[in-house]
């Protein structure tokens, strides 16, 4: 599934205007025949962009490097990065790009639903231990070293295969994942985001998501979500407080302030255009905020190179490894250089 460019779309300018755009419901479409979907795409590519859904995504980077966003969280990717995504959580890998470049075969991605995989550990008790890393992926997790690299090699493995022998490379992937050892493995995001919600927290959260995606870079109301997800605004505050783990206004502010980051890092917008941008008319107030969020103003953010910029909580790791090749750079006789599983810092 790929979005090759023409003349009349230049790979820059494509990603000028994904970059321009606010967080977006991504619906993952199952063929009749899959219980789950995997897909690999170049970059600049339609379907990369800052998105959310409500399923698991596990996503490996082949090739390039660049800066990622998961949750409210900024940090440098590189090749062989291996990341797990939780349902509802924002994310985008954003690959630094020369003029009219365009990084082919760049990602690999496994989508599935929570409910598929309930359904399956219901009938499969082995199954049961993923269970707690799926329930950890709401703030994202980064995996490295020997297990990033078996990891990548399953995900391959699953585009390759047929049948019930593309299941069990699903199962495997995520055995490894969660058999990972505490130092190849690190959460990135602050914990804003509970898998778990069910029922009238889910709702909450769902509709409070979409609707401030929708509405970032302009005002945003409680009492608009509430309406949308059929609430009061008591009931949908206590609900999605609970479920999401933030407040509603907390959450609102998170997403800004990593948009920020986003359009700060991307762009050379004058920081007053990243300001109203992402829903801050007072450029004073979106200094003061960015700066108790991240911890220095938004100029000082853009002059930093990625791998210096912060991370919230995420432990500095040093991850320059050799993974082995994919199988199908294996059989395309594809080189694979030392590649950088990813660092956060």
């Amino acid at each position: 599934m790929k979005a090759l460019p023409t003349d009349e779309t230049r790979p820059v300018a494509m990603a000028a205007r994904f970059l321009e755009r606010p967080a977006t419901r991504e619906v993952i479409r199952h063929l009749p025949s899959e219980s789950f979907r995997w897909l690999e795409h170049d970059y600049p590519s339609e379907i990369a962009r800052w998105n959310y859904h409500p399923e698991y995504e596990l996503h490996l980077i082949r090739h390039g490097t660049g800066s990622y966003i998961i949750g409210d969280q900024v940090g440098p990717f590189g090749p062989g990065q291996v990341a797990l995504i939780g349902p509802g959580v924002p994310h985008d890998w954003m690959s630094d790009l020369q003029t009219d470049e365009v990084v082919y075969n760049r990602d690999v991605v496994l989508q599935f639903t929570g409910e598929w995989f309930e359904r399956c550990a219901s009938t499969l008790p082995e199954l049961n231990p993923v269970r707690a890393l799926l329930e950890s992926s709401g703030r994202g997790i980064i995996f490295t070293g020997s297990t990033a690299a078996r990891a990548a090699a399953e995900l391959e493995l699953i585009g390759t295969a047929q049948g019930a022998r593309k299941v069990s490379h699903v199962f495997a992937v995520l055995a490894t994942l969660a058999e990972a050892p505490v130092d190849e493995k690190a959460f990135v995001a602050r914990e804003w985001f509970s898998t778990a919600g069910q029922g009238d927290g889910r709702l909450a959260v769902e509709a409070g998501l979409a609707y401030i995606f929708d509405n970032l870079s302009t005002r945003i109301r409680m009492s608009d979500a509430a309406r949308l997800a059929h609430m009061s605004e008591p009931t949908f505050s206590k609900h999605f407080k609970k479920s999401s783990g933030l407040t509603f206004s907390a959450m609102v502010k998170k997403l800004r302030i990593a948009n920020a980051c986003r359009l700060l890092a991307q762009t050379d917008d004058p920081i007053a255009s990243v300001s109203l941008g992402v829903g801050y008319s007072n450029l004073a107030n979106f200094n003061r905020q960015f700066h108790t969020e991240v911890g220095m103003t938004p100029s000082r953010y853009r002059r930093l190179d990625a791998t210096e910029r912060p991370a919230g909580q995420t432990p500095s790791l040093d991850l320059k490894t050799r993974r082995p090749p994919s199988i199908l750079e294996s059989t395309a006789g594809i080189p694979v250089e030392d590649c950088w599983a990813g660092r956060a810092t």
